[in-house]
């Protein structure tokens, strides 16, 4: 019955921010034969989209606030909708602050929150200037976000949080992650939730793929990115 198939891109198609491999572009060909094809990110559809070096797929981007529709004939792709939300800067401030005193994270580099123009906040842990040596060595198995995780997202009711890149919390306006996102495509498409496959890395506590993997879609776990054709074979 599978009809669809959606995705997640870095760890799931590529390395973070790099292109895809000859093999999983192969793959994602091959799949694109058979099946609709939807890339579901959590950054922006035209950051995606170059990373994908320009593979025709529609894409979600930045957990739902963003939708944008490859064009067969410009070779590139329209954004459909880009939603943009207000962000009470103060009161976010307050409670990072709030946060970081008590968790003893008082010592940063750069701004104390990092925010972006669609109304998403990221909490950088060791600031938005941060070294990136020191990024990949304060919590590489997540262990120390993830003690405080519960926590965050008590403190950010009107947000979605998910632990981001190697030492940050990101944070969505409520009620966009991508199971909602991709739940709403799916209604304005006309397809059913058992008619959809996702694929994707980032299942755990607090990572952006889980919202799907706890939801009534198909998921394929993905733990390698280089193990995405082996993993999908069976769809061929």
């Amino acid at each position: 019955m599978i009809k669809v198939i959606a995705m997640d891109l870095d760890g799931t198609l590529t390395q973070h921010k790099t292109p895809m491999t000859p093999e999983c572009r192969a793959t994602l060909e091959a799949l694109s034969k058979k099946y609709k094809l939807l890339m579901a990110g959590a950054g922006m559809c035209r950051r995606i989209f170059n990373q994908m070096e320009g593979f025709p797929i529609d894409i979600l981007g930045n957990y739902g606030m963003q939708y944008a529709e490859y064009n067969p004939e410009t070779k590139d792709i329209d954004i459909i909708f880009d939603e943009i939300r207000d962000c009470d800067r103060d009161s976010v401030e307050a409670r990072v602050t709030a946060l970081r005193q008590k968790y003893g994270f008082t010592e940063f580099r750069g701004d104390n929150v990092e925010y972006h123009s669609s109304g998403c906040v990221t909490f950088p842990i060791l600031g938005t200037k941060a070294i990136q040596e020191d990024k990949l060595a304060f919590d590489p198995d997540r262990a120390k976000r993830r003690a405080i995780y519960k926590e965050v997202v008590e403190t950010f009711p009107d947000y979605n949080v998910f632990i981001g890149g190697s030492s940050s919390f990101d944070m969505a306006p409520a009620p966009f992650n991508k199971a909602w996102a991709l739940k709403k495509w799916c209604e304005d498409k006309g397809y059913l939730p058992e008619e959809v496959v996702y694929i994707g890395d980032d299942y755990g506590p607090g990572g952006n793929d889980e919202s799907v993997y706890l939801s009534d879609f198909g998921y394929i776990t993905i733990d390698d990115y280089r193990d995405f054709p082996e993993k999908v074979k069976h769809l061929l």
